[in-house]
């Protein structure tokens, strides 16, 4: 017994595609360093320190003298002594003036004139204490800089960037596709058979 039958045949449909990848490169140029430090300067100023012992106190009391000095007491002294006689002189000649007053004024004079000074001394030392005297400068120092900037020359590079966009291509390589077979099919009309 044939029984009726549908064949159906399909074919589905392709798509091909061509693809060209994107392309990026990417390059970054070395820069140009150009960087420079001048020195810097340093100036140092010193002023020694100075230490001063004055000793012509302890050496005056000893006695040891400078001629200069010597010379400049003798002159104050001569001049002092000298004063003190013109005063003694005065004050004598005006006793002898009123001799007449009674008295033996010449004698008088003669006593005063011989007596011996007595001097009050007690303990001395030679030097004296504190006779020598120091003095003391410290040293003073300066320093100064003068600093300079750096100098920068450099220079950047931009960066080089080349991109390609990929491409997409999309072509039907097969359409779809349906057949239809019909077979032991019979259509029984009135009166008549027909075979599809």
């Amino acid at each position: 017994m044939k029984l009726p039958q549908i064949r159906l045949e399909s074919q589905y449909a392709k798509i091909q595609m061509d693809t060209t990848p994107a392309t990026q490169s990417i390059e970054q140029p070395k820069a140009e360093i150009d960087i420079q430090q001048p020195r810097a300067e340093l100036h140092i100023n010193r002023t020694p320190s100075k230490f001063t012992v004055d000793q012509s106190q302890a050496w005056a009391d000893m006695d040891l003298k400078p001629i200069s000095k010597r010379i400049e007491e003798f002159s104050q002294n001569g001049y002092k002594e000298w004063l003190n006689g013109i005063a003694r002189r005065a004050q004598e000649g005006e006793q002898m003036m009123k001799f007449e007053k009674g008295g033996n004024v010449i004698a008088s004079i003669s006593e005063q004139n011989s007596k011996l000074r007595t001097y009050d001394f007690n303990v001395g030392f030679v030097p004296s204490p504190f006779s020598v005297k120091t003095y003391f400068e410290p040293a003073k120092l300066d320093i100064q800089w003068e600093t300079e900037k750096v100098i920068n020359n450099t220079k950047s590079r931009k960066l080089i960037v080349e991109y390609n966009p990929g491409q997409v291509e999309i072509e039907m390589e097969q359409y779809e596709d349906l057949k239809i077979d019909f077979a032991n099919l019979k259509f029984v009309g009135v009166n008549f058979d027909q075979e599809i």
